[in-house]
């Protein structure tokens, strides 16, 4: 059974029973008039404007100012809350992630290692994996988040590893990055892969070097070579689709998102989300990204609309193509090759997923029919071809207001964002890289030159490009402040600052999470900012973070969607 038969499951077995649950837990309400006092008020407004109190009505924003002025507009049945000093801010916008792939905990074992989980080791990976085993008795073995460079090992499992789990069952993990996968020897039967398959195109099957002819594929699948995986991985029963999107919507509430991102998202997910949004069961809204790779020629024939993916609180701004890899990975695709050699192979630079040619006439057809992009490119070279096919399609098909999207935007270097100031292309920077990996780059991946300037945030400033920032969920925890504070201060999880000619100033940062990620999913005139008339989507956080000591200590005290309080910690 795959993603499409479960779906159809779903709908029409399913669907009276979650109708029946909507019903009777029906979100919470919106009071009629709620008012916040004696707090600070960070408006996130053009001019960065900052107040006492907030009133909020039927759940809209209805003024800002005093205290004095907002209770001045009390009635009879207003309620008052009194912040004590807390602050309120816009609700965080997931600016580009996977939602609601965070919850794939339900049926997926995490190999995370430190300082995300905690796996050191291929034994104790083998043993995770193991024991889901042991539980989910039918169907794949799933595994989720391991990093090589992490383990004692330092190197990828292999077919042979996973064998040991299970040599009946297909057995499959994801790498971190979210790239690559490995298969067992069951799970490439099942996908067809041996000896004589070919490698697709924009992906690697890799080989086993010691084995007949060097053809053996040892497991491991790069990119597109890795895609036919996830139908598999994803085959879950109807219930653990609903459990996964839940426990994704309730860590997201704890950390005050309100506006979730869904990017690259197969046409069954994005189906399911619509659906499960209209019987309620979750508060958020979702900017749904749908993959290019699946839906892009109905979208360029006119078959298919991106409106035809929204449904209730999720929309469909954009389409999203997957141009390159990651570095973490190794397959992000770079002008100059990587500091050390990737297999010993010096002149290395990774590759691009989609070739040059292709990726033009992609984008050409997109801005001819006038539908919006974003293209993942993290290497520079991946860069130098999207901004390329950028400037083609607008040659061919002007455009100005296309706010094309380059999700990550890693590698990016000056010159780079000067065209992308004269393109109007906007970045959504992974800017907790330089924690999570910033150590590696600097000694492995990048050098420390290259690293230095990883996500580079100042130049956007200078430049004057409006950007985000984003945490790619769940490839690091959803953790909105985590993204913050990694603009503010670079530091790696080693405590060295990773390019601290990068660092920019707390507002700006804050911005990156709220209005302009509103911005880049084109909802900026009703949410990402508090304003009369907007939504009320705010987040209350324990302290103001534009002058607390540790950004990323603050608690989110309650999380609030179109008025309704929908997470409350106190």
């Amino acid at each position: 059974m795959n993603w499409r038969v479960t779906l159809l499951i779903l709908l029409a077995f399913v669907g009276g029973v979650l109708v029946l649950a909507a019903i009777a837990t029906r979100p919470p309400s919106a009071p009629e008039h709620e008012i916040y006092v004696n707090g600070n008020v960070l408006t996130m407004d053009a001019a960065g404007a900052v107040h006492e109190a907030v009133s909020l009505r039927e759940g809209l924003i209805e003024s800002v100012g005093s205290s004095e002025e907002m209770l001045a507009l009390a009635g009879d049945n207003t309620m008052v809350v009194d912040l004590r000093g807390r602050s309120v801010l816009p609700g965080s916008i997931d600016a580009h992630g996977h939602f609601p792939g965070s919850g794939q905990t339900v049926f997926s074992a995490d190999l995370n290692s430190p300082p995300i989980g905690e796996v050191t080791n291929l034994s104790e990976l083998l043993e995770r994996l193991i024991r889901l085993a042991q539980t989910r008795t039918d169907g794949w073995i799933v595994g989720h988040g391991y990093d090589d460079t992490l383990l004692a090992e330092r190197r990828h499992p292999n077919r042979d590893d996973l064998d040991t789990v299970a040599s009946d069952r297909p057995v499959a993990i994801v790498h971190v990055s979210g790239h690559l996968a490995v298969v067992n020897s069951t799970g490439l039967a099942i996908l067809g892969i041996d000896s004589a398959t070919p490698d697709p195109e924009g992906g690697v099957i890799v080989r086993d070097p010691r084995s007949e002819g060097g053809r053996r594929p040892n497991g491991v699948l790069e990119e597109t070579a890795a895609r036919a995986v996830w139908e598999y991985t994803l085959d879950l029963s109807a219930m653990d689709a609903v459990r996964m999107t839940t426990q994704a919507a309730a860590e997201y509430l704890a950390v005050g998102v309100t506006t979730a991102s869904a990017g690259g998202m197969p046409t069954t997910v994005a189906t399911l989300l619509g659906f499960l949004s209209q019987l309620n069961q979750f508060p958020q809204r979702v900017a749904l990204f749908p993959l290019f790779e699946e839906v892009g020629e109905q979208l360029l024939d006119g078959s298919v609309a991106l409106d035809s993916f929204a449904r209730a609180k999720v929309s469909a701004p954009r389409v999203k193509i997957i141009a390159d890899g990651s570095i973490q990975g190794y397959t992000g695709y770079l002008s100059t090759p990587y500091h050390v050699p990737f297999k010993g192979d010096a002149d290395y630079r990774g590759y691009a997923s989609v070739p040059r040619d292709m990726l033009f006439q992609q984008v050409a057809g997109l801005y001819e029919r006038r539908i919006q992009l974003a293209i993942h490119c993290n290497g520079d070279a991946s860069i130098d071809d999207g901004l390329d096919a950028i400037e083609n399609a607008m040659q061919q098909h002007p455009w100005p207001e296309a706010r094309p999207l380059m999700i990550h935007a890693q590698m990016t270097r000056e010159d780079q964002m000067a065209r992308m100031a004269d393109l109007g292309v906007t970045p959504s920077f992974f800017s907790a890289h330089t924690y999570y990996w910033g150590d590696r780059h600097a000694a492995i991946f990048m050098g420390p030159e290259r690293a230095a300037n990883m996500s580079p945030a100042r130049w956007a400033l200078e430049a004057g490009v409006r950007f985000s920032s984003h945490l790619d969920t769940p490839v690091t925890p959803m953790l909105p402040l985590q993204a913050v504070w990694s603009q503010v201060e670079r530091k790696s999880t080693g405590g060295t600052v990773i390019g601290p000619d990068q660092r920019i100033d707390r507002l700006s940062a804050l911005r990156a999470v709220t209005i302009d990620a509103a911005w880049q999913v084109f909802m900026d005139d009703v949410i990402g900012s508090i304003e009369p008339g907007k939504h009320a989507d705010l987040v209350v956080l324990s302290d103001n973070p534009l002058t607390a000591p540790d950004i990323r200590s603050l608690k989110v005290d309650r999380t609030i969607i179109a008025g309704a309080t929908v997470y409350k910690r106190l």
